[in-house]
């Protein structure tokens, strides 16, 4: 039975969710592992440039998998035939992309990972996955869309006791919840394949989408009119669609550490990389130089216009 009365729970807006059709998982990387049970490839393709966490579900389910290249356009580099009974995986990297996932002629085992586009929509029948922590402040989630069904009846995740990270950065800070957060990423790692919890979908259906995707794309624009000459990387402003970050690549040592002395906290994608390739690899430089500016709905122009003020004072 439905409970009536008693105390109250966290005010959230009764909105609608922006991917409102895609299954409701857990995670990302857990949807990539639905992928895996519904399909069992034979062999997946992923890029170098990539998070340790999408090469957890491949070696969990015991997957072949390989890694290719990507060229300075973030282009991928193949110099084989994917085959029928094989799955390649490209990232539409910060948001910016689109262009390339447009582009890649045969869909049919192509896998889009939109964890860093969360506003781009899916194209009918390919397999595409979003991220809603990476865009959001929920402790848990990740969407996908697939024709391919694995017909289990999953059990539903609880996200209560993943919360203190966020709520600890309202009361506080970030920097005295930076180990709270660290901890809930823990907890990621090998996790069940369960449902999306009800605490995100709510808090996911509370967001004015609308809203957040024109602050990203206004404060990207900003900090691509300031900074763009110093960027070493040639970004297509035709295709935003609320991007992730501003990626500003500039081959010098030593600005970053300055930056976050700054409090301003620019990450690492991603540190494990560095063992997979070369140090002549593209791969290598947007690891060790790449910047990834803040640009979402926290911050307005002022904020845009303190970050380009730190970084041309480094530059």
């Amino acid at each position: 039975m439905k409970e009536i009365g008693g105390f109250f729970e966290l005010e959230l807006n009764k909105g609608e969710e922006y991917h409102k059709d895609a299954i409701k998982l857990n995670s990302a990387r857990n949807c990539l592992l639905y992928i895996i049970k519904a399909e069992r490839p034979q062999k997946i393709y992923l890029p170098y440039y990539s998070c340790h966490t999408l090469l957890e579900p491949i070696i969990r389910e015991n997957i072949n998998y390989e890694f290719y290249n990507i060229n300075n356009d973030f282009n991928p580099i193949l110099h084989k035939k994917i085959l029928s009974s094989e799955l390649f995986i490209y990232i539409n990297y910060f948001g910016i992309n689109k262009k390339i996932v447009d582009s890649i002629y045969d869909k049919n085992n192509v896998i889009i990972d939109n964890s860093q586009a969360f506003f781009e929509q899916q194209i009918k029948d390919v397999r595409t996955i979003y991220s809603p922590r990476k865009f959001f402040g929920v402790p848990e989630g990740g969407y996908l869309y697939t024709k391919y069904r694995y017909l289990v009846e999953f059990e539903r995740d609880n996200s209560y006791d993943r919360c203190l990270y966020l709520l600890k950065r309202i009361d506080i800070s970030a920097k005295e919840s930076y180990d709270d957060f660290i901890h809930n990423q823990c907890k990621f790692k090998d996790r069940k394949l369960m449902s999306m919890s009800k605490l995100t979908k709510r808090i996911m259906k509370s967001i004015n989408y609308n809203e957040v995707k024109s602050i990203r794309e206004r404060n990207f624009l900003y900090l691509h009119e300031k900074l763009s000459q110093f960027n070493e990387l040639k970004i297509d402003i035709n295709y935003l669609n609320g991007p992730m970050v501003y990626p500003l690549l500039i081959t010098k040592e030593g600005i970053r550490q300055k930056l976050i002395k700054n409090k301003l906290y620019v990450a690492t994608y991603w540190k494990e990389v560095l063992e997979r390739v070369k140090d002549n690899t593209f791969e290598y430089k947007l690891t060790r130089y790449l910047l990834p500016l803040p640009i979402d709905q926290r911050y307005d122009l002022n904020d845009m216009k303190f970050i380009c003020e730190l970084i041309k004072r480094y530059v």
